[in-house]
């Protein structure tokens, strides 16, 4: 493929717009679709793109933008919802793809894209972009290279503000989102298999919705989404994984706070402080020896987006990808197993009860 890739992207949403300044500063990425049904959606993408949004028609849906073949590939940005409907003409247009989270909404629907995608001759990516913050790279490297010893906690934080606004409040809803546990944690649930290189054998979730979207109404009905969760999720190599979610508690110094501990050490890395904090194992009264380093963001990158930089990293890896210089990193399959995890959890803290994921098919 020549060097310039011709991006469409599908969904003019908020996430759209993130990618879209992120491609804005990925060389050889030009934009040349946009599809939206809603109008202001498509405006303010425009906007974003400032004078090359000339360059970029418009659609009213992925099966217009498919049959245009004016894209080499496409971004989904779109409602979790529409991802199977979005991608079937794009599956048939045989387009490379870059998926947004979550994969889909049910695990049949995530099931169906991962089988298409394993058919498909094009690169299919899975937007996980918290795997490409650049602390969590340079953290996840350190693990690997056992500098905590063997791997036997890992526990994640995320301490953050609750779900934004969304065009027709469609995140207010399970039916819609796949609930907090598959919209929001999958992110989580793929970094624990990274990070453990294992798979989720069960699933215990105690998780409620007790202070945001309370006084909301939406066609009389009330959100019955989760706003804050404990989760633990056991391994099939013996790790054990745990994931603490508030959705009101946006004053936290760090959002993100992962630790894992080996038999060796202790490593934590905090975002967006940027930091990683080594602690060995020492004697009893001994002095610590903490060791510290801050993992510095290119400020342009960060100023592209809200992901502490990871979108833009994401999209070199996805470039190089499409124009058959690279591997995909993270495939449908991965994308199916993270909304496997997130399901049972839905499930756990609806039925107060540990989830087998052999009950689900896995």
């Amino acid at each position: 493929m020549r060097n310039t890739v011709r991006y469409g992207l599908v969904g003019t949403g908020l996430m759209a717009n993130e990618h879209l300044r992120n491609l804005a500063i990925t060389p050889g990425a030009v934009v040349t679709a946009l599809a939206d049904p809603v109008e202001s959606s498509l405006a303010a993408a425009k906007a974003t793109l400032g004078a090359a949004a000339d360059e970029a028609q418009t659609f009213a849906d992925s099966a217009a933008l498919a049959k245009s073949g004016l894209v080499d590939a496409v971004i989904v940005a779109s409602p979790n919802y529409t991802h199977r409907s979005v991608l079937e003409p794009l599956f048939d247009a045989g387009v490379a793809i870059l998926c947004e989270k979550p994969l889909a909404t049910t695990i049949e629907d995530a099931r169906w894209v991962a089988d298409r995608a394993a058919q498909s001759k094009a690169p299919f990516w899975v937007a996980m972009e918290y795997r490409y913050m650049p602390p969590v790279v340079e953290y996840i490297d350190q693990i690997r290279a056992g500098r905590i010893g063997r791997l036997h906690m890992l526990s994640i934080r995320e301490h953050r503000f609750p779900f934004l606004k969304k065009i027709g409040d469609w995140n207010r809803f399970n039916r819609n989102s796949g609930g907090t546990m598959v919209e929001k944690c999958c992110h989580f649930f793929d970094m624990m298999r990274l990070i453990t290189q294992s798979e989720a054998v069960r699933v215990y979730c105690s998780g409620a919705m007790d202070v945001n979207h309370l006084d909301e109404r939406y066609g009389g009905e009330t959100p019955d989404i989760i706003d804050n969760s404990y989760t633990t999720v056991d391994f099939a190599n013996g790790v054990r994984a745990m994931l603490d979610l508030s959705m009101f508690a946006e004053g936290a110094e760090n959002q993100e706070e992962i630790t894992a501990v080996g038999d060796k050490a202790r490593l934590d890395v905090l975002i967006p402080e940027g930091a990683i904090v080594f602690s060995p194992r020492v004697p009893l009264r001994a002095p610590k020896q903490v060791e510290r380093q801050v993992v510095e963001v290119d400020p342009t990158v960060l100023k592209a987006g809200t992901h502490h930089g990871s979108t833009f990293y994401e999209h070199q890896k996805f470039i190089s990808a499409v124009r058959g210089e690279g591997p995909v990193e993270v495939t449908a399959h991965d994308g199916l197993m993270a909304v496997a995890i997130g399901m049972a959890a839905e499930i756990s803290a609806r039925e107060k009860r540990v989830v087998e994921m052999s009950e689900l098919g896995f």
